[in-house]
């Protein structure tokens, strides 16, 4: 008896759509993590620095398919996380579909913006940036130290 092949039921348009679904949750997610680091660098997180990351997330449509509300509650939910876990693997975790790719640069770009948006850079806040800074530019084992710099893992191990 000869076996019959049943037709798949997703469509090359839902494979392709399931993709940029996964893939903008990652970025939001990474977003969102950078963005609370250093909201919280100062010891709270302001409203301006809310509206600044979804205002810069949404103005350069980096998650097309994610509604400024879910960023939103992302971002608040990620603040709760870190407050309640640390950051240091909750924070790597987020980077690390995102780390040594252009995405990256958004990254550090958000956690600017986010730092500078009370209109005062907290020396924590620098600090932070740096943090974000050497976790998406340096790679978990890369082996390349230069003296004097410092890797991602050292960085995160001051959090």
């Amino acid at each position: 008896m000869a076996k019959k092949h049943k037709c798949p039921t997703t469509t090359t348009a839902d494979l392709v759509a399931e993709y940029f679904n996964q893939r903008d949750e990652q970025l939001m997610q990474a977003l969102v993590t950078a963005g609370a680091f250093v909201a919280l660098a100062d010891g709270y997180v302001k409203d301006v620095e809310r509206h600044e990351l979804v205002s810069y997330v949404d103005g350069n449509d980096l998650v097309p398919t994610i509604a400024q509300r879910e960023i939103i509650e992302a971002f608040d939910n990620r603040v709760r996380e870190i407050e309640d876990r640390g950051s240091a693997n909750v924070i790597v975790d987020a980077f690390r579909p995102l780390v040594g790719r252009s995405p990256s640069s958004f990254l550090l770009r958000v956690a600017e913006r986010v730092a500078a948006a009370d209109g005062y850079l907290h020396t924590s806040e620098v600090q932070s940036i740096e943090i974000v800074r050497l976790i998406v530019t340096n790679p978990p084992g890369n082996g390349s130290q230069s003296s004097g710099n410092r890797t991602a893992s050292e960085a995160t191990a001051e959090i």
